[in-house]
């Protein structure tokens, strides 16, 4: 099926219900557009008032992702949280311990030991501080679709919709 006649059941209000065709279109989709487009529709995910919060969406993607996509988050959050957020974030004093001595950048080994509880606290405090990190997370998470399928149909089907209408346009 061509990529735009898929789309177009995203418009509107009447997306596919089949949760595997909706996972298998996002696959299509992310194999054909440019990063920069998907990372688009990402961002409209993120910040549309039908998913998750935020943070709680990046914490359930950190919480299946390995060790290099672990650090590559939390130092994409870190980089915009300020300095403040260490110390405001549950797991804030961890963090702290492993940035000691003047380290700039979590690697994936320290990562690992993050739990999603803080890297959901972290990305919240981020938000708030610097609301482009939802733009610099969508960049991230559009290099790797995979997780953001785990976030299920619902924020797959907005994303497409918002595709759908890119593509309209």
């Amino acid at each position: 099926m061509p990529l735009m006649d898929m789309l177009k059941q995203y418009m509107g209000d009447s997306s596919p219900t089949n949760e595997a065709d909706v996972h298998q279109h996002f696959d299509q989709v992310a194999q054909s557009v440019p990063q920069s487009t998907m990372a688009g529709a990402l961002s409209h995910a993120f910040r549309s008032d039908r998913t998750p919060a935020f943070g709680q969406m990046i914490s359930s993607m950190f919480s299946h992702s390995n060790g290099e996509q672990k650090a590559g988050v939390l130092n994409h959050l870190l980089s915009s949280a300020g300095p403040g957020a260490l110390a405001s974030t549950a797991g804030g004093g961890m963090l702290s311990t492993l940035l000691a001595g003047g380290a700039k950048q979590l690697t994936p080994e320290q990562a690992e030991g993050v739990s999603p509880e803080t890297v959901q606290q972290l990305a919240s405090h981020a938000e708030r501080a610097d609301p482009s990190i939802v733009d610099k997370a969508s960049s991230f998470y559009s290099q790797h679709p995979a997780l953001v399928k785990t976030l299920g149909a619902g924020v797959l089907s907005i994303a497409l919709a918002k595709l759908a209408q890119r593509e309209a346009a």
